[in-house]
């Protein structure tokens, strides 16, 4: 192994920092479905530090952006940080390209079924919906695995090309009534849509945005590729935090010119979000791997090893589950503190509960993949 490797690498062959920003993506992900976020953006707390927070664990409603917006791109960053990882231990280790093409397209397939399947689950009945993350993430996995082997040049090319693909199809796409590219539901989005749905979102999302999002997956895969190779820690640094400043500077800077709208995944936001992608990064790189501030990230790090699971756990009842259980305790005990607060614990409760869960797997050595 090279001289960096105590800066990169477990002893198991992970790096620490990765797992820490899974985990604590995921855990902030599941904290949505104990309703907490949607309590504190409620009208009890307007005005107030916590209504701000509230705030900001809540989407944008369209141009702009708040801290909620970047915990897509963080799940797509992150897988793409872990491909160089896994992929390159099983090319090592002998396994032939067309063998992990294989895993990449079973994967692929799998992500796209389960992500089609959660929105089948809420109505009862067969539909067909492809806006959900995992539907998106099956297809800039596939697509990143078949361009992680070029030239690190060839892959940056190809996610501009992306982006650019992205913004001329929006706007100069000529059919009327989805000619606007910036006005919800009337875009070019929204007519593939109706051309491959039949309906339309009703928050604006679109599936398109697996397209531009490909980015994400895609610039994990490069940082990733530097934090395996053999270069000092503190080059790394200096090349991520570069990376993710221009990122920053360029996608505000385009804001004026092309919004910044998650909700159709644009350009801007592609790029802006892409910088804060790679300065999270970077930042728990330097704290966890170089300056080896390691204790306290297990509690964040269990919630990332099973993240599929607690995703779709939490995504098809469990937390309601979960609230049914809790909630009966807690309303009775925290009674005197009244209802909003008795709620909130509720809440903390439940989140508490589905981290156990987590912890419950992590001690039997169960962890769900694909």
């Amino acid at each position: 192994m090279d001289k960096t490797t105590d800066y990169r690498l477990t002893p198991e062959g992970r790096l620490m920092s990765l797992d820490f920003f899974r985990g604590i993506t995921m855990f902030l992900l599941i904290g949505e479905a104990t309703e907490l976020y949607s309590q504190l953006a409620g009208p009890a707390f307007q005005g107030t530090f916590l209504g701000a927070i509230g705030t900001q664990m809540e989407h944008h409603p369209w141009n702009g952006l708040r801290f909620w917006d970047l915990i897509q791109p963080f799940f797509m960053f992150i897988v793409g940080v872990a491909m160089p990882f896994s992929f390159g231990r099983r090319w090592e280790h002998g396994d032939t390209w067309s063998v992990t093409f294989r895993h990449a397209t079973f994967r692929s397939a799998m992500l796209l079924l389960f992500g089609w399947g959660l929105y089948c689950i809420g109505p009862g009945r067969i539909t067909f919906e492809l806006w959900n993350v995992l539907a998106q993430l099956s297809f800039t996995y596939f697509v990143a695995f078949l361009m992680m082997r070029k030239s690190a040049r060839a892959q940056i090319i190809f996610t501009f090309m992306l982006l650019a693909l992205s913004e001329g199809l929006y706007r100069l796409w000529p059919m009327p009534g989805f000619n606007e590219p910036f006005v919800p539901d009337r875009n070019f989005g929204s007519w593939m849509d109706l051309l491959l749905m039949g309906k339309l979102s009703r928050g604006h999302w679109v599936a398109f945005n697996a397209v531009p999002t490909t980015a994400h997956t895609m610039w994990g895969v490069l940082a990733g590729q530097l934090l395996r190779n053999t270069k000092s820690p503190g080059r790394k640094i200096k090349a991520l935090v570069l990376a993710g400043v221009v990122g920053l500077a360029v996608g505000y800077a385009l804001d004026p010119v092309t919004p910044i709208i998650k909700r159709i995944c644009t350009s801007s936001f592609v790029i802006v979000t892409g910088g804060w992608c790679l300065l999270a990064l970077v930042f728990s790189y330097w704290l966890i791997d170089v300056k080896k501030v390691q204790r306290w990230t297990f509690f964040f790090n269990i919630v990332g090893m099973n993240s599929l699971f607690i995703y779709m756990f939490t995504n098809t009842g469990g937390s309601e589950w979960f609230h049914r259980i809790a909630k009966p305790f807690t309303m009775g005990l925290f009674v005197w503190a009244g209802e909003l607060n008795a709620s909130a614990v509720t809440s903390l409760v439940v989140w508490g509960m589905l981290w156990y869960l987590c912890f419950w797997l992590y001690k039997r050595r169960i962890f769900i993949k694909i």
